[in-house]
C-alpha cells in the first residue's frame, strides 16, 4: 500500500511515497479503507522542527496525522466483527496511507446523506472547535472572537459560537476570500488580521470587551487578544501556529481574565462523556446543514508535498482534504 512519510525535517520536498505492508489491527482497532483524509496543519510544525527539544519535534521517520473517513476492513481481535463494511471517521497520528488503523472506541459513524470530505471535519476539527467553546463556558448573548476564523477550525468555531447562542461574533482572516467566507458562515465583525490596527478594530466592535476568544495563532496575536478581553472573560488557546509557546507573561491575565488550553487528548481523558457527545452532535449538525463544513481543496494522496505546501502557503479555505 501507499503510505506517505518523512525521513528528515524540513520543507514539504521531505515528504515521499512510500509502498508498505498493510497494518493488522491489534486490540481495540480496526483497518479501515480511507475515502477521504483530513489534513491538519499541525503536521506543517512537526515535520520542519528540528529542535528535538521543542513540543514540536517528531522522531523520524514521521508520519502525519488525519482525519479518515472510509470503511472497516478488519476489526481487532476484542472488536466487534459485525463492525465489518460499515462507514466511520475517525482521529489517526498514522492517516496518509491506503489502509488506517483507527482505535475503535473513537469511531463516529458517518450518517447516510453526509459525504466523506465533510465527515472528515468531525473526529478533529470539529471537536476541537465545539471543545474550546464548551471549556471556555460560552453562554448566551456573549462577544466571542475567533482569530484564524477561516482555518479548518477556526470556520467552524464561528458557526458553533452562534449556534452556542453567542450575540455577536468577531472573526478575523487574513485575505479578502477569506473574510468574505467568514461574513457568509455568519460572522458579525469580520477583521484583516494582517492590519496593525486590527486589535483596536475588535475593541471598536466590542467597546466593553470580549468575552471569550479562541486562538490557534499564538505568540503576539494571542498577546493582543488577551488584551481585548473584557473582565472575567476567557481565552482558550488550541494552537500556535505562529510558533512560540512560552511567552505569555502572568500579568496577561490579572485583569481578571484567564487563559485555558486545549488539546483534544486531554480532553477525552478528562471528559469522555462530553467528548462522545460532541461527536454526535457534531456528525448530526453537519448531516442537518445546520453547520456548514468547508472544503477548500482536494489533493490526490500520490502528491503530499503539494497538500502541505498549501498548507504552509494558509492557502486554503476551511478544510484540505486527500483522496487516496
Amino acid at each position: 500500500m501507499r503510505h506517505v512519510r518523512f525521513h528528515a525535517h524540513g520543507g514539504p520536498e521531505v515528504l515521499a511515497v512510500e509502498e508498505s505492508e498493510v497494518p493488522e489491527p491489534g486490540p481495540g482497532q480496526v483497518l479501515v479503507r480511507p475515502e477521504v483524509i483530513g489534513t491538519n496543519y499541525v503536521d506543517v510544525q512537526l515535520r520542519r522542527e528540528t529542535d528535538p527539544a521543542s513540543i514540536w519535534y517528531r522522531d523520524v521517520p514521521g508520519t502525519l496525522t488525519g482525519d479518515v473517513v472510509g470503511t472497516i476492513e478488519r476489526t481487532g481481535p476484542d472488536v466487534d466483527s459485525a463492525l465489518t463494511g460499515t462507514r466511520v471517521a475517525g482521529l489517526s497520528v498514522d492517516a496518509w496511507a491506503d489502509r488506517v488503523i483507527l482505535d475503535a472506541g473513537w469511531l463516529v459513524p458517518v450518517p447516510d446523506g453526509l459525504d466523506a470530505a465533510t465527515a472528515s471535519l468531525v473526529p478533529l476539527a470539529g471537536a476541537v472547535a465545539l471543545g474550546c467553546l464548551t471549556v471556555g463556558r460560552v453562554a448566551a448573548g456573549e462577544t466571542v472572537l475567533v482569530t484564524a476564523g477561516a482555518g479548518t477550525i477556526g470556520h467552524l468555531a464561528v458557526q458553533l459560537a452562534r449556534l452556542r447562542g453567542a450575540g455577536t461574533v468577531i472573526a478575523t482572516a487574513g485575505s479578502d476570500a477569506k473574510r468574505k467566507l467568514l461574513s457568509e458562515l455568519g460572522a458579525d465583525v469580520v477583521i484583516d488580521h494582517t492590519a496593525p490596527d486590527w486589535a483596536e478594530q475588535v475593541k471598536a466592535a466590542a467597546p466593553e470587551g470580549v468575552q471569550l476568544a479562541l486562538d490557534a495563532i499564538g505568540g503576539d496575536t494571542l498577546h493582543r487578544t488577551l488584551g481585548l478581553l473584557a473582565p472575567f472573560g476567557r481565552a482558550v488557546v488550541y494552537g500556535a501556529s505562529a510558533g512560540d509557546l512560552t511567552s505569555v507573561p502572568v500579568t496577561s491575565v490579572f485583569g481578571l481574565t484567564s487563559l485555558i488550553g486545549f488539546a483534544i487528548m486531554p480532553y477525552r481523558l478528562a471528559a469522555p462523556d462530553q467528548a462522545r457527545a460532541d461527536l454526535d452532535e457534531l456528525a448530526e449538525l453537519l448531516r442537518s446543514g445546520k453547520l456548514r463544513g468547508v472544503i477548500g481543496e482536494r489533493v490526490p494522496l500520490d502528491e503530499p508535498v503539494r497538500a502541505h505546501q498549501l498548507l504552509e502557503d494558509r492557502a486554503v479555505l476551511g478544510r484540505l482534504v486527500l483522496e487516496p
